[in-house]
């Protein structure tokens, strides 16, 4: 059984750069796919970008791509979201996630990943 928990978030200015982490225990870290989803007030949960088992692949949501990061460090057993220039509009509860299949690929869809942390709250302020 995968665990995450997330740690980084708070409240900011607009313009200015946060960085989420994301430490896994319980599983084999870096073998799995790992995710970055986030949710705001009234929203559905929504991706935000993603990063193969190896690191060599990474997708990103298009209203971030261009200011968001993501990267692991296996050997930490750790996920991260570097968050550049940051708007209003990234306010959100920001979800690590795992696909629990090992080796997968790397997938935008919620639903194709097993493991979830509890969240942490990014608040952006114009």
């Amino acid at each position: 059984q995968v665990q995450l928990v997330e740690s980084g978030g708070g409240l900011v200015q607009a313009g200015v750069s946060l960085r989420l982490s994301c430490a896994a225990s319980g599983g084999t870290f870096s073998r799995n796919t790992m995710g970055w989803f986030r949710q705001a007030p009234g929203k559905e949960r929504e991706f935000v970008a993603a990063i193969s088992w190896k690191g060599g692949t990474t997708y990103y949501a298009g209203s971030v791509k261009g200011r968001f990061t993501i990267s692991r460090d296996n050997a930490k057993n750790t996920v991260y979201l570097q968050m550049n220039s940051l708007e209003p509009e990234d306010t959100a509860v920001y979800y690590c996630a795992a696909r629990g299949s090992a080796y997968a690929s790397t997938s935008y869809y919620s639903h194709e990943y097993d493991y979830w942390g509890q969240g942490t709250q990014v608040t952006v302020s114009s």
